[in-house]
Protein backbone atom coordinates (compact mmCIF):
# COMPACT_ATOMS: atom_id res chain seq x y z
CA UNK A 1 0.00 0.00 0.00
CA UNK A 2 1.49 3.37 -1.01
CA UNK A 3 1.54 6.46 1.18
CA UNK A 4 -1.27 8.05 -0.77
CA UNK A 5 -3.34 4.89 -0.54
CA UNK A 6 -2.82 4.62 3.22
CA UNK A 7 -3.99 8.23 3.57
CA UNK A 8 -7.14 7.46 1.56
CA UNK A 9 -7.94 4.45 3.74
CA UNK A 10 -7.59 6.54 6.88
CA UNK A 11 -9.74 9.41 5.70
CA UNK A 12 -12.38 7.19 4.11
CA UNK A 13 -12.54 5.00 7.21
CA UNK A 14 -13.29 8.06 9.38
CA UNK A 15 -15.26 10.11 6.90
CA UNK A 16 -16.80 12.36 9.53
CA UNK A 17 -13.31 13.60 10.42
CA UNK A 18 -12.11 13.90 6.83
CA UNK A 19 -12.12 17.67 6.59
CA UNK A 20 -10.38 18.06 9.93
CA UNK A 21 -7.77 15.45 9.04
CA UNK A 22 -6.98 17.13 5.72
CA UNK A 23 -6.64 20.51 7.38
CA UNK A 24 -4.34 19.05 10.03
CA UNK A 25 -2.19 17.15 7.51
CA UNK A 26 -1.83 20.28 5.40
CA UNK A 27 -1.18 22.67 8.29
CA UNK A 28 2.19 24.35 8.59
CA UNK A 29 2.56 23.10 12.17
CA UNK A 30 1.92 19.48 11.19
CA UNK A 31 4.38 19.68 8.30
CA UNK A 32 7.02 21.27 10.54
CA UNK A 33 6.64 18.61 13.23
CA UNK A 34 6.75 15.79 10.68
CA UNK A 35 9.82 17.25 8.98
CA UNK A 36 11.55 17.80 12.34
CA UNK A 37 10.78 14.22 13.38
CA UNK A 38 12.02 12.65 10.12
CA UNK A 39 15.01 14.91 9.54
CA UNK A 40 16.34 15.45 13.05
CA UNK A 41 14.81 13.37 15.85
CA UNK A 42 14.87 9.95 14.16
CA UNK A 43 18.43 10.37 12.76
CA UNK A 44 19.71 11.39 16.22
CA UNK A 45 18.03 8.40 17.86
CA UNK A 46 19.47 5.99 15.27
CA UNK A 47 22.96 7.48 15.45
CA UNK A 48 22.90 7.04 19.24
CA UNK A 49 21.26 3.59 19.29
CA UNK A 50 22.79 1.49 16.52
CA UNK A 51 26.38 1.52 17.85
CA UNK A 52 24.97 -0.08 21.00
CA UNK A 53 23.07 -2.66 18.95
CA UNK A 54 26.17 -4.33 17.49
CA UNK A 55 27.70 -4.48 20.96
CA UNK A 56 24.49 -6.04 22.33
CA UNK A 57 24.76 -8.76 19.67
CA UNK A 58 28.39 -9.53 20.56
CA UNK A 59 27.63 -9.44 24.30
CA UNK A 60 24.62 -11.75 23.89
CA UNK A 61 26.53 -14.28 21.78
CA UNK A 62 29.75 -14.35 23.80
CA UNK A 63 28.70 -13.49 27.36
CA UNK A 64 25.07 -14.69 27.56
CA UNK A 65 25.12 -18.01 25.64
CA UNK A 66 23.14 -16.41 22.82
CA UNK A 67 20.14 -15.58 25.02
CA UNK A 68 18.54 -12.14 24.83
CA UNK A 69 16.75 -12.92 28.09
CA UNK A 70 20.09 -13.29 29.88
CA UNK A 71 21.32 -10.10 28.24
CA UNK A 72 18.23 -8.21 29.43
CA UNK A 73 18.89 -9.36 33.00
CA UNK A 74 21.70 -6.79 33.01
CA UNK A 75 19.01 -4.09 32.98
CA UNK A 76 16.92 -5.71 35.73
CA UNK A 77 16.49 -3.39 38.71
CA UNK A 78 18.80 -0.70 37.33
CA UNK A 79 18.44 2.27 35.03
CA UNK A 80 19.03 1.99 31.29
CA UNK A 81 22.26 3.96 31.63
CA UNK A 82 23.53 1.67 34.40
CA UNK A 83 22.70 -1.34 32.26
CA UNK A 84 24.53 0.14 29.28
CA UNK A 85 27.52 0.93 31.50
CA UNK A 86 27.55 -2.65 32.77
CA UNK A 87 27.68 -4.01 29.21
CA UNK A 88 30.19 -1.51 27.86
CA UNK A 89 32.46 -2.03 30.89
CA UNK A 90 32.97 -5.61 29.66
CA UNK A 91 33.89 -4.47 26.15
CA UNK A 92 37.53 -4.07 25.22
CA UNK A 93 38.36 -1.07 23.12
CA UNK A 94 40.82 -1.16 20.25
CA UNK A 95 44.35 -2.50 20.53
CA UNK A 96 47.39 -2.19 18.28
CA UNK A 97 46.83 -5.77 17.14
CA UNK A 98 43.23 -5.16 16.08
CA UNK A 99 44.01 -1.79 14.51
CA UNK A 100 46.91 -3.30 12.57
CA UNK A 101 44.68 -6.07 11.18
CA UNK A 102 42.00 -3.60 10.07
CA UNK A 103 44.44 -1.07 8.63
CA UNK A 104 46.32 -3.82 6.84
CA UNK A 105 43.13 -5.12 5.26
CA UNK A 106 42.02 -1.64 4.16
CA UNK A 107 45.38 -0.93 2.53
CA UNK A 108 45.23 -4.28 0.77
CA UNK A 109 41.65 -3.72 -0.44
CA UNK A 110 42.41 -0.24 -1.76
CA UNK A 111 45.52 -1.48 -3.56
CA UNK A 112 43.57 -4.31 -5.20
CA UNK A 113 40.91 -1.86 -6.41
CA UNK A 114 43.63 -0.25 -8.53
CA UNK A 115 45.91 -3.19 -9.34
CA UNK A 116 43.47 -5.91 -10.34
CA UNK A 117 42.30 -5.72 -13.97
CA UNK A 118 38.66 -5.20 -14.88
CA UNK A 119 36.53 -3.82 -17.67
CA UNK A 120 35.07 -0.34 -17.56
CA UNK A 121 31.40 -0.24 -16.57
CA UNK A 122 29.02 2.70 -16.20
CA UNK A 123 26.37 3.25 -13.58
CA UNK A 124 22.98 4.83 -14.23
CA UNK A 125 22.95 8.50 -15.17
CA UNK A 126 22.34 10.66 -12.09
CA UNK A 127 19.66 13.37 -11.70
CA UNK A 128 22.36 15.96 -12.44
CA UNK A 129 23.38 14.16 -15.63
CA UNK A 130 26.59 12.56 -14.31
CA UNK A 131 27.54 8.99 -15.22
CA UNK A 132 29.60 7.13 -12.56
CA UNK A 133 32.35 4.92 -13.96
CA UNK A 134 33.72 1.79 -12.24
CA UNK A 135 36.32 -0.89 -12.79
CA UNK A 136 34.53 -4.25 -12.71
CA UNK A 137 37.08 -6.33 -10.80
CA UNK A 138 34.93 -7.28 -7.79
CA UNK A 139 34.73 -11.00 -8.49
CA UNK A 140 38.46 -11.22 -9.14
CA UNK A 141 39.05 -9.37 -5.87
CA UNK A 142 36.77 -11.80 -4.05
CA UNK A 143 38.40 -15.02 -5.25
CA UNK A 144 41.88 -13.53 -4.79
CA UNK A 145 41.09 -12.51 -1.23
CA UNK A 146 39.51 -15.84 -0.28
CA UNK A 147 42.48 -17.67 -1.79
CA UNK A 148 44.96 -15.51 0.14
CA UNK A 149 42.92 -16.06 3.31
CA UNK A 150 43.19 -19.84 2.88
CA UNK A 151 46.95 -19.58 2.36
CA UNK A 152 47.31 -17.25 5.37
CA UNK A 153 45.37 -19.72 7.52
CA UNK A 154 47.70 -22.59 6.60
CA UNK A 155 50.81 -20.45 7.20
CA UNK A 156 49.60 -19.15 10.58
CA UNK A 157 48.72 -22.68 11.70
CA UNK A 158 52.34 -23.70 11.07
CA UNK A 159 53.42 -21.11 13.63
CA UNK A 160 50.78 -22.02 16.21
CA UNK A 161 48.55 -19.05 15.38
CA UNK A 162 45.19 -18.63 13.63
CA UNK A 163 43.00 -16.01 11.93
CA UNK A 164 40.48 -16.75 14.70
CA UNK A 165 42.26 -14.08 16.73
CA UNK A 166 39.67 -11.84 15.07
CA UNK A 167 36.89 -13.81 16.80
CA UNK A 168 38.76 -13.66 20.12
CA UNK A 169 39.02 -9.88 19.78
CA UNK A 170 35.73 -9.22 17.99
CA UNK A 171 34.60 -6.69 20.60
CA UNK A 172 37.79 -4.73 19.82
CA UNK A 173 37.00 -4.98 16.11
CA UNK A 174 33.51 -3.53 16.62
CA UNK A 175 34.61 -0.66 18.87
CA UNK A 176 37.47 0.26 16.53
CA UNK A 177 35.18 0.25 13.51
CA UNK A 178 32.59 2.28 15.42
CA UNK A 179 35.07 5.01 16.31
CA UNK A 180 36.62 5.12 12.84
CA UNK A 181 33.24 5.21 11.10
CA UNK A 182 31.95 8.14 13.14
CA UNK A 183 35.06 10.16 12.26
CA UNK A 184 35.04 9.02 8.63
CA UNK A 185 31.42 10.09 8.17
CA UNK A 186 32.26 13.57 9.49
CA UNK A 187 35.10 13.71 6.97
CA UNK A 188 32.70 12.80 4.15
CA UNK A 189 30.23 15.42 5.39
CA UNK A 190 32.88 18.16 5.24
CA UNK A 191 34.25 16.94 1.92
CA UNK A 192 30.81 17.07 0.37
CA UNK A 193 30.41 20.68 1.44
CA UNK A 194 33.79 22.04 0.38
CA UNK A 195 35.27 19.60 -2.17
CA UNK A 196 32.52 17.53 -3.82
CA UNK A 197 33.53 15.08 -6.51
CA UNK A 198 30.47 15.77 -8.69
CA UNK A 199 27.53 18.13 -8.92
CA UNK A 200 25.37 15.46 -7.24
CA UNK A 201 26.05 16.99 -3.85
CA UNK A 202 24.83 19.70 -1.53
CA UNK A 203 23.40 20.48 1.87
CA UNK A 204 19.89 20.54 3.29
CA UNK A 205 20.87 23.16 5.85
CA UNK A 206 20.32 20.60 8.63
CA UNK A 207 23.67 19.37 10.00
CA UNK A 208 22.16 16.27 11.57
CA UNK A 209 20.39 15.20 8.39
CA UNK A 210 23.44 15.96 6.25
CA UNK A 211 25.67 13.88 8.50
CA UNK A 212 23.17 11.02 8.63
CA UNK A 213 22.17 11.01 4.95
CA UNK A 214 25.37 12.41 3.42
CA UNK A 215 26.28 15.39 1.29
CA UNK A 216 27.57 13.54 -1.80
CA UNK A 217 26.03 10.87 -3.99
CA UNK A 218 29.29 9.59 -5.50
CA UNK A 219 32.30 10.78 -3.47
CA UNK A 220 35.78 9.83 -4.62
CA UNK A 221 39.07 10.29 -2.80
CA UNK A 222 42.32 10.08 -4.80
CA UNK A 223 40.34 8.26 -7.49
CA UNK A 224 38.89 5.66 -5.11
CA UNK A 225 35.10 5.35 -5.23
CA UNK A 226 33.94 5.49 -1.62
CA UNK A 227 30.74 3.49 -2.04
CA UNK A 228 32.52 0.69 -3.89
CA UNK A 229 35.00 0.47 -1.02
CA UNK A 230 32.58 0.72 1.92
CA UNK A 231 29.74 -1.37 0.44
CA UNK A 232 31.66 -4.00 -1.54
CA UNK A 233 35.35 -4.18 -0.70
CA UNK A 234 34.78 -3.76 3.04
CA UNK A 235 31.18 -4.58 3.96
CA UNK A 236 30.58 -7.60 1.73
CA UNK A 237 34.15 -8.91 1.69
CA UNK A 238 34.59 -8.63 5.45
CA UNK A 239 31.27 -10.44 5.84
CA UNK A 240 32.69 -13.39 3.89
CA UNK A 241 35.97 -13.32 5.85
CA UNK A 242 34.22 -13.18 9.22
CA UNK A 243 31.92 -16.08 8.31
CA UNK A 244 35.04 -18.09 7.40
CA UNK A 245 36.79 -17.07 10.61
CA UNK A 246 33.81 -17.96 12.80
CA UNK A 247 33.43 -21.33 11.03
CA UNK A 248 37.13 -22.00 11.59
CA UNK A 249 36.76 -21.11 15.28
CA UNK A 250 33.82 -23.51 15.56
CA UNK A 251 35.93 -26.26 14.01
CA UNK A 252 38.79 -25.54 16.42
CA UNK A 253 36.42 -25.82 19.39
CA UNK A 254 34.01 -28.59 18.35
CA UNK A 255 35.25 -30.24 15.18
CA UNK A 256 32.88 -30.47 12.21
CA UNK A 257 29.39 -29.14 13.05
CA UNK A 258 26.82 -29.55 10.28
CA UNK A 259 24.70 -26.56 11.35
CA UNK A 260 27.71 -24.25 11.05
CA UNK A 261 28.55 -25.88 7.71
CA UNK A 262 25.09 -25.08 6.30
CA UNK A 263 25.14 -21.57 7.74
CA UNK A 264 28.61 -20.71 6.40
CA UNK A 265 28.16 -22.43 3.02
CA UNK A 266 24.94 -20.62 2.14
CA UNK A 267 26.32 -17.25 3.19
CA UNK A 268 29.46 -17.75 1.14
CA UNK A 269 27.50 -18.86 -1.93
CA UNK A 270 25.31 -15.77 -1.60
CA UNK A 271 28.32 -13.47 -1.25
CA UNK A 272 30.01 -15.19 -4.20
CA UNK A 273 26.89 -14.45 -6.26
CA UNK A 274 27.01 -10.85 -5.09
CA UNK A 275 30.56 -10.32 -6.34
CA UNK A 276 29.81 -12.14 -9.60
CA UNK A 277 26.96 -9.63 -10.09
CA UNK A 278 28.71 -6.61 -8.52
CA UNK A 279 28.33 -4.45 -11.63
CA UNK A 280 24.56 -4.96 -11.35
CA UNK A 281 24.60 -4.01 -7.65
CA UNK A 282 26.15 -0.68 -8.60
CA UNK A 283 22.86 0.11 -10.37
CA UNK A 284 20.64 -0.56 -7.35
CA UNK A 285 18.89 1.86 -4.99
CA UNK A 286 21.73 1.60 -2.44
CA UNK A 287 24.05 3.26 -4.94
CA UNK A 288 21.66 5.35 -7.05
CA UNK A 289 19.69 7.01 -4.26
CA UNK A 290 21.54 6.83 -0.94
CA UNK A 291 24.22 9.44 -0.39
CA UNK A 292 27.48 8.53 1.32
CA UNK A 293 26.67 9.44 4.91
CA UNK A 294 26.25 7.70 8.25
CA UNK A 295 23.26 5.71 6.99
CA UNK A 296 25.14 3.79 4.33
CA UNK A 297 28.82 4.16 5.29
CA UNK A 298 28.50 3.34 8.99
CA UNK A 299 26.08 0.62 7.96
CA UNK A 300 28.59 -1.07 5.67
CA UNK A 301 31.61 -0.53 7.90
CA UNK A 302 30.03 -1.57 11.22
CA UNK A 303 26.47 -2.86 10.84
CA UNK A 304 27.30 -5.47 8.20
CA UNK A 305 30.19 -6.99 10.20
CA UNK A 306 28.22 -6.72 13.45
CA UNK A 307 24.71 -7.85 12.43
CA UNK A 308 24.98 -9.80 9.19
CA UNK A 309 27.49 -12.22 10.72
CA UNK A 310 25.57 -12.56 13.99
CA UNK A 311 24.15 -16.03 13.26
CA UNK A 312 27.66 -17.37 12.60
CA UNK A 313 28.92 -15.63 15.74
CA UNK A 314 26.11 -17.30 17.70
CA UNK A 315 26.88 -20.75 16.26
CA UNK A 316 30.47 -20.71 17.49
CA UNK A 317 29.41 -21.31 21.10
CA UNK A 318 26.02 -22.92 20.41
CA UNK A 319 26.73 -25.92 18.12
CA UNK A 320 23.70 -27.83 16.83
CA UNK A 321 24.01 -31.26 15.21
CA UNK A 322 21.32 -31.61 12.56
CA UNK A 323 22.02 -34.95 10.95
CA UNK A 324 22.17 -35.70 7.18
CA UNK A 325 18.44 -35.21 6.45
CA UNK A 326 18.00 -31.72 7.90
CA UNK A 327 21.43 -30.67 6.65
CA UNK A 328 20.51 -31.63 3.08
CA UNK A 329 17.04 -30.06 3.37
CA UNK A 330 18.25 -26.67 4.62
CA UNK A 331 21.17 -26.60 2.22
CA UNK A 332 18.95 -27.52 -0.74
CA UNK A 333 16.31 -24.91 0.13
CA UNK A 334 18.99 -22.26 0.44
CA UNK A 335 20.58 -23.10 -2.91
CA UNK A 336 17.16 -22.95 -4.62
CA UNK A 337 16.57 -19.52 -3.04
CA UNK A 338 19.94 -18.28 -4.34
CA UNK A 339 19.11 -19.59 -7.83
CA UNK A 340 15.72 -17.84 -7.94
CA UNK A 341 17.22 -14.60 -6.66
CA UNK A 342 19.95 -14.77 -9.32
CA UNK A 343 17.46 -15.62 -12.07
CA UNK A 344 15.30 -12.61 -11.18
CA UNK A 345 18.28 -10.25 -11.40
CA UNK A 346 19.45 -11.87 -14.63
CA UNK A 347 16.00 -11.59 -16.27
CA UNK A 348 15.92 -7.84 -15.78
CA UNK A 349 19.47 -7.34 -17.05
CA UNK A 350 18.91 -9.63 -20.04
CA UNK A 351 15.78 -7.76 -21.14
CA UNK A 352 17.47 -4.38 -20.82
CA UNK A 353 20.64 -5.45 -22.63
CA UNK A 354 18.57 -7.00 -25.44
CA UNK A 355 16.26 -3.97 -25.54
CA UNK A 356 13.31 -6.31 -25.04
CA UNK A 357 14.24 -8.56 -27.99
CA UNK A 358 14.56 -11.81 -26.03
CA UNK A 359 12.47 -14.48 -24.33
CA UNK A 360 11.42 -14.66 -20.69
CA UNK A 361 10.07 -18.03 -19.60
CA UNK A 362 9.76 -18.93 -23.30
CA UNK A 363 7.67 -15.88 -24.20
CA UNK A 364 8.31 -12.40 -25.48
CA UNK A 365 8.74 -10.21 -22.38
CA UNK A 366 5.98 -7.82 -21.39
CA UNK A 367 7.64 -4.44 -21.07
CA UNK A 368 6.85 -0.77 -20.62
CA UNK A 369 9.17 1.74 -22.24
CA UNK A 370 9.24 4.51 -19.68
CA UNK A 371 10.62 7.94 -20.50
CA UNK A 372 11.80 10.43 -17.89
CA UNK A 373 13.74 13.67 -17.65
CA UNK A 374 16.87 14.54 -15.71
CA UNK A 375 17.15 17.73 -13.70
CA UNK A 376 18.99 19.34 -16.61
CA UNK A 377 16.06 18.57 -18.93
CA UNK A 378 17.63 15.70 -20.88
CA UNK A 379 15.13 13.00 -21.87
CA UNK A 380 15.98 9.34 -21.12
CA UNK A 381 14.27 5.97 -21.59
CA UNK A 382 14.22 2.87 -19.41
CA UNK A 383 12.56 -0.54 -19.71
CA UNK A 384 10.19 -1.77 -16.98
CA UNK A 385 9.82 -5.57 -17.07
CA UNK A 386 6.31 -6.80 -16.20
CA UNK A 387 6.64 -10.54 -16.85
CA UNK A 388 8.69 -13.46 -15.58
CA UNK A 389 9.62 -13.12 -11.93
CA UNK A 390 8.92 -9.39 -12.24
CA UNK A 391 5.33 -10.09 -13.29
CA UNK A 392 4.58 -11.86 -10.00
CA UNK A 393 5.27 -8.79 -7.87
CA UNK A 394 7.24 -5.57 -8.20
CA UNK A 395 9.88 -6.75 -5.71
CA UNK A 396 9.51 -10.51 -5.90
CA UNK A 397 13.30 -10.97 -5.64
CA UNK A 398 13.06 -9.98 -1.96
CA UNK A 399 11.22 -13.24 -1.19
CA UNK A 400 14.09 -15.63 -2.09
CA UNK A 401 16.52 -13.28 -0.34
CA UNK A 402 14.52 -13.51 2.89
CA UNK A 403 14.08 -17.26 2.46
CA UNK A 404 17.83 -17.67 1.98
CA UNK A 405 18.59 -15.80 5.20
CA UNK A 406 16.05 -18.01 6.96
CA UNK A 407 17.72 -21.14 5.52
CA UNK A 408 21.13 -20.22 6.90
CA UNK A 409 19.56 -19.31 10.25
CA UNK A 410 17.16 -22.22 10.85
CA UNK A 411 20.06 -24.69 11.41
CA UNK A 412 20.41 -22.96 14.80
CA UNK A 413 16.89 -24.30 15.49
CA UNK A 414 14.65 -22.50 17.98
CA UNK A 415 16.62 -22.44 21.20
CA UNK A 416 17.15 -18.65 21.13
CA UNK A 417 15.90 -15.61 19.24
CA UNK A 418 19.33 -14.04 18.72
CA UNK A 419 20.37 -15.93 15.56
CA UNK A 420 17.16 -14.71 13.89
CA UNK A 421 18.11 -11.04 14.41
CA UNK A 422 19.34 -10.64 10.84
CA UNK A 423 16.25 -12.29 9.32
CA UNK A 424 13.97 -9.99 11.31
CA UNK A 425 16.03 -6.96 10.31
CA UNK A 426 16.02 -8.05 6.65
CA UNK A 427 12.22 -8.32 6.54
CA UNK A 428 11.91 -4.80 7.97
CA UNK A 429 14.66 -3.40 5.71
CA UNK A 430 13.31 -4.86 2.46
CA UNK A 431 9.71 -3.94 3.25
CA UNK A 432 10.80 -0.35 3.92
CA UNK A 433 13.00 -0.39 0.82
CA UNK A 434 10.07 -1.52 -1.33
CA UNK A 435 8.18 1.64 -0.33
CA UNK A 436 11.24 3.82 -0.97
CA UNK A 437 11.83 2.20 -4.34
CA UNK A 438 8.19 2.58 -5.39
CA UNK A 439 8.22 6.22 -4.34
CA UNK A 440 11.46 6.85 -6.24
CA UNK A 441 10.15 5.14 -9.37
CA UNK A 442 6.82 6.92 -9.10
CA UNK A 443 8.54 10.29 -9.00
CA UNK A 444 10.89 9.30 -11.81
CA UNK A 445 8.57 7.59 -14.28
CA UNK A 446 5.20 9.14 -13.41
CA UNK A 447 2.39 7.78 -15.58
CA UNK A 448 4.55 4.88 -16.79
CA UNK A 449 5.04 3.68 -13.23
CA UNK A 450 1.32 3.87 -12.57
CA UNK A 451 0.77 1.74 -15.67
CA UNK A 452 3.36 -0.73 -14.37
CA UNK A 453 1.64 -0.90 -10.98
CA UNK A 454 -1.65 -1.71 -12.72
CA UNK A 455 0.01 -4.60 -14.55
CA UNK A 456 1.87 -5.78 -11.41
CA UNK A 457 -0.36 -4.72 -8.50
CA UNK A 458 1.42 -6.49 -5.64
CA UNK A 459 4.50 -5.06 -4.00
CA UNK A 460 6.37 -8.15 -2.67
CA UNK A 461 4.17 -11.18 -1.96
CA UNK A 462 2.01 -12.19 -4.97
CA UNK A 463 -1.68 -12.07 -4.10
CA UNK A 464 -1.08 -10.67 -0.60
CA UNK A 465 1.17 -7.60 -0.43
Amino acid sequence: MSKSQSGDVLTNGFSEYKDGYEKLSQSTCHQFLRRHLNNTVIPILLICFVPNLVIFLWFTAVKCNGSYLKMLEVFSGVSVFDGLYSIWSQVRFGSWTTSSILIGYCVYALAMMKLLPGKRVEGPVTPKGNVPVYKDNGFLFYITTMGLFAILTVVLKQFGSSPTIVYDRFDEVLTTLNIFSFVFCWFLYIKGLFAPSTTDSGTTGNVILDYYWGTELYPRIFGFDIKTFTNCRFGMMVWALLVSIFALKSYELHGFVDSMFVCATLQLIYITKFFWWEAGYLKTIDIMLDRAGFYICWGCLVYVPGLYTSVSLYNVNQPVHLGPLLTSLFLGMGIVSIYINYQADEQKQQVRYANGNCLVWGKKPEIIRATYRLENGDKKESILLASGWWGLSRHFHYIPEIMLAFCWTIPSLLYNLMPYSYVIFLVILLTHRSFRDDEKCGNKYGVFWREYCQKVPHRIVPGLF
